[in-house]
């Protein structure tokens, strides 16, 4: 039987809590895993991470087409040092990365070219460390997750200064022009494209295809089309005019370039809108040659698209051609050479898969939202998604839909590292592609190889240059195990494409209550940034959409399923359902014990009965992170100073004598464990040697194991010897096992840097007396005994 060195815990918790805590560092190590996908083969390689930009930026040719590089396959090399060398060295724990290309030529006349394949060096990367951390220069560094808001569509309400309500839907992409959709205190809606250049939202829709008033009419169902006849000429009289009368003729003259005789179609205004037909009108009518006249229809709802006609009254343009060319002068200033430039320019802002997308989230964003069907993969503005924003934004504007609340979880996500990583990927190829481009435009007739095109220093520079001086890559906090953890799962509102203190309000900071299980309530920074900082509550993931989840058990008829695994829900999922709390009274079936359950609902906290309920929390720690999950009986703590205790618990120094807390709360244990300081045995074995430097373990390995796998049954494990930190603290491990113990997998075999018996240990376990000592101990002064200072309690190396 194994030897145990593990301290015996008595578990006293009211609510028996069987689920199992997530590793708490998934955020960062999953992340990158996903990002670099090295475990899988090309082809089976989702279209993510470092693959999509290599899909992105590859295949490049030159400005004639004629030669074409290819992008087939990226892979790295091991590590040239290992994390310690790299540490002692003052190096960065780097791997080299490598892609293969493929070089070919189009142009029948170059048929001497042969095609080339080559693997070709991109430069070294840094690499993630088993621990979540990375090493740059010699130091541990850590990639703080952002927490920004969500791409997709956001309604908001602002008010004027003389009190009319301004209604606006603002598109934010994942890469591309922002485009805003506003009202004015003229009951007109104008669209803003990039914040600045703005026109009426009707010269959009003729832009986009709805040509005529009429099309815009009948988009909201709103045009009387009549048609033009002797007959039924005098019924239009008193009707209201809702579309322009047009004269349209052709009209022929000469280019003074050319020569040529060319046509255009003229225009004029023959009637304009909002007038009330008379009898007066009814020749003008005829005499325009039109075919139908466009009306007002005779009915209640019209007046919620007022703002409708009062947009088209302010639209200059009567056709596609014009509204495009209005736009491309609103956008550059000057007058477009002719039609076809001026449509790219227009297509290319929001129609364009090169210049903008909406990403995976902003496209699900929109689609939950307007209630669309569109794919996934179309990552491009619609038309459908215009008009029904448009839509949307009218009945807001008649107070039969709500504004967007900013500050909710489904309106914010996390920029893990990977994602950050692939958008400096991102900025490093497309100026590798540029200077490929130019050197195949300069060779010509000469042979050349994708080496002879590729400067590994461009990708490298931008990828050290985040690593070394961007915001979110911070200098690792390594003063305790604790520190380390809560600085890998920290969110920060902060860095680029973030907030900056100065702009931040106090809603952003403020509590929200979709932080509840997601983002801790009481572990933020009590400076200035203070709610712009926080922590990942302990059972909190963060799912492939960047959406913080937090798990629940099912309540069904009032019945708490516990058999089944519970679920994991974003925040927006979580809406319109009423949750029981954790520590409610249920038997050993899940059935409620009392009448009435105490309950959250959305901001609200109802008391209803078993059956209205349709989730239960998993844990009475649910709410907090893993710095205030360790703090006993929280729930007796004033908030600020809970706030303050999760916040010095990382500023402990780890003692010369480690001591576990007596009164824990069953967390210190898996802080130690994944926090990655302590060695582990990986299976069942035998120790076959141990001293203060090193562990030599036995496996059981039975004949199989030793056919199939490439390392020895006798494993070497090398303990850390005072290796300072990043805070100059001190990393000493111990061991606690014996030469002939039996070690099962899984098990701690040393201790040390604020950790014993594998439990987290910052402090010591003192007997306290709260009472006055002669004015010694005024205010924070505190009077410790002889026997503390002389048997080392509080000593420590550093």
């Amino acid at each position: 039987m194994a030897t145990s060195n593990n301290s015996t815990r008595i578990n006293f918790a009211s609510s028996k809590n069987q689920f199992e805590y997530p590793d708490f560092l998934e955020i960062q190590l999953k992340s990158f895993k996903e990002f670099f996908q090295l475990e899988t083969t090309p082809e089976n390689r989702d279209s993510e991470g470092l693959f999509k930009v290599f899909a992105e930026n590859f295949p490049i040719t030159d400005t004639r087409n004629q030669f074409v590089l290819e992008f087939l396959d990226y892979f790295i090399d091991p590590p040239r040092y290992s994390i310690a060398e790299c540490i002692e060295r003052g190096l960065t724990y780097s791997v080299p990365l490598k892609a293969k290309l493929k070089l070919y030529c189009t142009d029948p006349e170059h048929e001497d070219f042969e095609t080339i394949v080559q693997d070709v060096y991109l430069g070294t990367i840094p690499y993630m460390t088993p621990k979540g951390s990375f090493v740059v220069n010699g130091a541990e560094r850590v990639i703080v997750s952002q927490l920004h808001r969500s791409p997709g569509v956001f309604f908001g309400q602002s008010r004027h200064a003389n009190g009319t309500k301004l209604y606006s839907a603002r598109i934010i992409p994942f890469k591309g022009s922002w485009i805003e959709f506003a009202t004015d205190i003229n009951n007109i809606m104008y669209a803003y494209i990039d914040r600045k250049k703005k026109l009426p939202v009707t010269t959009l829709f003729r832009a986009i295809g709805y040509e005529t008033d009429k099309d815009i009419l009948e988009i909201f169902g709103l045009a009387d089309e009549i048609k033009i006849s002797k007959a039924n000429i005098k019924k239009l009289v008193g009707r209201r005019l809702a579309a322009r009368v047009l004269k349209t003729w052709i009209e022929d003259f000469v280019d003074e370039d050319t020569g040529e005789v060319v046509s255009i179609e003229r225009n004029e205004v023959i009637l304009d809108r909002e007038i009330v037909i008379g009898d007066e009108h009814l020749d003008l009518i005829m005499d325009s040659g039109a075919k139908s006249v466009i009306l007002h229809k005779e009915d209640a709802n019209s007046t919620d698209f007022t703002i409708i006609y009062n947009t088209l009254q302010k639209d200059v343009s009567n056709s596609e051609k014009e509204a495009v060319e209005h736009i491309y002068r609103q956008l550059r200033n000057a007058d477009p050479p002719d039609y076809e430039t001026a449509k790219g320019v227009f297509e290319k802002l929001f129609f364009s898969d090169a210049r903008y997308d909406l990403g995976e989230v902003g496209r699900f964003r929109l689609n939950k939202k307007l209630g669309l069907d569109n794919s996934e993969q179309s990552r491009v503005l619609t038309k459908t998604d215009i008009i029904n924003i448009i839509k949307y934004l009218i009945e807001l504007i008649n107070s039969k839909a709500d504004i967007d609340d900013i500050d909710h979880l489904s309106n914010r996500r996390v920029r893990t590292v990977g994602e950050q990583l692939y958008s400096q990927f991102g900025v490093g190829l497309s100026r590798m592609a540029r200077t490929i481009r130019e050197r195949m435009n300069v060779r010509d007739n000469e042979v050349f190889t994708p080496i002879d095109l590729i400067n590994a220093k461009t990708l490298s520079s931008v990828i050290n240059s985040f690593f070394g001086t961007n915001q979110l890559s911070q200098f690792m906090d390594q003063t305790n195990p604790l520190s380390e953890v809560t600085h890998k799962r920290r969110l920060s509102a902060l860095g680029p494409g973030g907030l900056s203190r100065e702009r931040a309000g106090f809603e952003v900071r403020d509590v929200h209550y979709t932080h509840y299980g997601r983002l801790c309530t009481i572990e933020t920074p009590e400076g200035p940034n203070i709610g712009l900082i926080s922590s990942l509550c302990v059972f909190a993931k963060v799912n492939k959409l960047g959406f913080i989840e937090t798990p629940y058990r099912k309540v069904e008829n009032g019945k708490v399923s516990l058999n089944d695994t519970p679920i994991y829900l974003a925040a927006e999922e979580e809406n319109s359902k009423i949750i029981a709390q954790a520590i409610e009274n249920i038997d050993d079936k899940g059935n409620f014990l009392s009448d009435l359950v105490k309950a959250r609902f959305e901001g609200d906290f109802p008391v209803v009965t078993p059956k209205a309920l349709h989730l239960m929390d998993v844990g009475a720690n649910q709410i907090a992170s893993i710095a205030a999950s360790s703090i006993p009986f929280l729930e007796h703590d004033d908030a600020n100073r809970a706030l303050m205790g999760s916040n010095m618990q990382r500023q402990a120094v780890p003692l010369l004598r480690p001591n576990s807390p007596i009164v824990g709360t069953g967390i210190e244990r898996l802080v130690a464990r994944d926090s990655r300081v302590l060695i582990n045995a990986e299976g069942n074995g035998t120790v076959e040697y141990v001293d203060a430097n090193e562990i030599i373990i036995r496996y059981d390995w039975n004949a199989e194991d030793k056919l199939v796998s490439f390392d020895s049954e006798v494993i070497h494990y090398k303990l850390t010897k005072f290796m300072k930190t990043n805070q100059s603290t001190c990393i000493n491990l111990k061991p606690i096992v014996q030469k002939g113990d039996r070690v099962e997998k899984g098990q701690v075999l040393c201790e040390g840097f604020a950790t014993q018996k594998g439990e987290l240990a910052l402090g010591q376990n003192l007997k306290v007396a709260f009472m006055p000592w002669k004015g010694y101990n005024f205010e924070d002064a505190i009077v410790i005994s002889e026997k503390v200072v002389r048997d080392d309690i509080f000593t420590s190396v550093h």
